[in-house]
């Protein structure tokens, strides 16, 4: 069975990541042209992060911030940072259309855990966090709705790294304890409801409410299961 949910995910995420980029090039123009009005410059940002096994690869995106300004060593920074164009496209995730390259060279999945910076990957993929990396990183997932749903809201680098970070770091568990063809249907629905939900100035609290749930029920779960002393 797993040999076949692997074999049907890469199968899904090719083709989707091929129709994908046939269908939304007209939008590709559309955010380029949009980038060098509000702040010329380079159209791409080109991040290192990493995957399964820790491969470490080149992951696309829209830039967003203004010229300079990106920092991979911390998880948040100066709202300021953004332009106002690249505000929308985060908000709306078309910053993230290029990614739909690594999925389609395999680097990510459509479903899977947040990749992780390589300066950040001691954190973020060690302890018992390091069997994250058992499987490929992707482009939603429990642990990315989490964060588009409450960690982009907390523009502090500490207050992120102690309320948000631990949840989405958790979320990544839980997601391979749960994945399969169903769950990722599941995470990929989710994605669309809340996307919309954003542009409709709402948040959908039961996918929020849900969210929270697993995290602390397979922290409760773990914490059961390996009692410290």
């Amino acid at each position: 069975m797993r040999y076949t949910y692997l074999f049907l995910k890469r199968l899904f995420d090719a083709g989707c990541s091929l129709l994908g980029l046939i269908v939304s090039a007209p939008l590709w123009l559309i955010v380029a042209l949009g980038i060098e009005i509000s702040d010329p410059g380079p159209v791409f940002y080109i991040a290192k992060r990493t995957t399964k096994d820790d491969r470490v690869f080149d992951m696309y995106k829209f830039r967003s911030m203004r010229q300079g300004q990106a920092n991979e060593a911390v998880f948040r920074g100066d709202e300021d940072r953004i332009f106002p164009f690249g505000a929308f496209i985060r908000a709306t995730k078309l910053d993230e259309l290029p990614q739909l390259v690594n999925i389609l060279r395999g680097d990510m999945s459509i479903v899977g855990p947040r990749p992780a910076s390589v300066e950040q990957i001691q954190l973020t993929r060690g302890g018992r966090f390091a069997r994250t990396s058992e499987v490929q990183s992707g482009l939603t997932g429990p642990s990315a709705l989490y964060d588009y749903l409450y960690g982009d809201m907390v523009e502090d680098q500490e207050d992120y790294v102690r309320d948000v970070l631990p949840i989405r770091l958790e979320l990544d568990l839980v997601y391979l304890d749960k994945r399969g063809v169903g769950f990722d249907l599941k995470m990929i629905w989710w994605t669309v409801v809340c996307i919309v939900s954003h542009i409709l100035g709402r948040r959908p609290e039961r996918i929020f409410s849900a969210l929270l749930r697993w995290a602390a029920e397979h922290r409760e779960q773990e914490e059961a299961a390996c009692p410290t002393n």
